[in-house]
């Protein structure tokens, strides 16, 4: 059975579709949905999700392109979601140079007091970077004090740097972009990282895999990951499965 360590169902792109989506994961061996939030509405979303349907889990938190509007009174906010017993993560949370819809310095503000808000609650993070892996890895260095675990989710930095969050305590997540033809640096960091610190996600509904790219990404499409990964180690699918639902409950679960 394999895991999605992340997907938005919450999004409006599900609306027509998703108790069919959902009820049907079972059927195509995906055993659980992590949905992290962006904001506090779709936080509040993805544990209405996570109340109705067993195999769904939630994480509460601000993306970095809304941090913008977060005050004192939204971490206390999250905090009290985060109360919620099948809230598994703080997340996605992050920084995004790329956009810059935040400015760059409410976004590391943001993203250290959610860090924090994560550790007094004895949460993973999950982490979203873009175009800011400088800035990244000096918040997590500087926040990683053996208190802090977590995943950055759709991984795209290089090798060298997944080693240093490696050593940090942090697992890495692919996505669809480790199926695309030109994604050298992905495949490579995927294929040399240890596979006991390796997640697997669609970020649906967003970046599909080959061969569905350029349509609205789902769940079972987590099994073009976990294929591009056994093909790249050369290893079996079942060991990627195996291995990755492990790790994806010991991080979120304490299993």
């Amino acid at each position: 059975m394999l895991i999605d360590s992340h997907a938005h169902l919450d999004d409006e792109k599900f609306d027509n579709d998703r108790d069919k989506i959902i009820k049907d994961l079972n059927n195509q061996d995906i055993e659980l949905v992590i949905n992290p939030g962006s904001d506090v509405a779709s936080s509040v979303k993805a544990i209405s999700l996570a109340k109705e349907y067993d195999n769904i889990y939630a994480a509460v938190g601000v993306h970095p392109h809304d941090v913008k509007d977060m005050d004192d009174a939204t971490i206390q906010l999250l905090s009290s979601l985060a109360n919620n017993e099948k809230v598994v993560a703080i997340g996605e949370i992050g920084l995004d140079y790329h956009y810059d819809y935040s400015p760059r310095d409410a976004q590391k503000k943001w993203f250290i007091e959610q860090i924090r808000l994560a550790k007094k609650l004895q949460l993973p993070i999950i982490v979203h970077e873009r175009e800011a892996s400088q800035d990244m890895y000096n918040i997590l260095k500087q926040e990683a004090d053996g208190n802090l675990s977590g995943v950055l989710h759709c991984y795209s930095g290089s090798l060298e740097m997944a080693k240093e969050y490696l050593k940090m305590g942090f697992y890495l997540s692919f996505a669809g972009p480790v199926t695309f033809k030109n994604s050298r640096v992905s495949k490579e960091v995927a294929k040399n990282i240890p596979l006991d610190r390796m997640l697997i996600e669609t970020d649906s509904p967003y970046l599909a895999p080959e061969p569905k790219r350029g349509k609205r990404n789902e769940p079972l499409n987590v099994r073009y990951v976990a294929a591009m990964i056994a093909e790249l180690r050369q290893i079996s699918f079942d060991e990627v499965a195996i291995e990755t639902n492990k790790n994806t409950k010991k991080l979120f679960f304490n299993k």
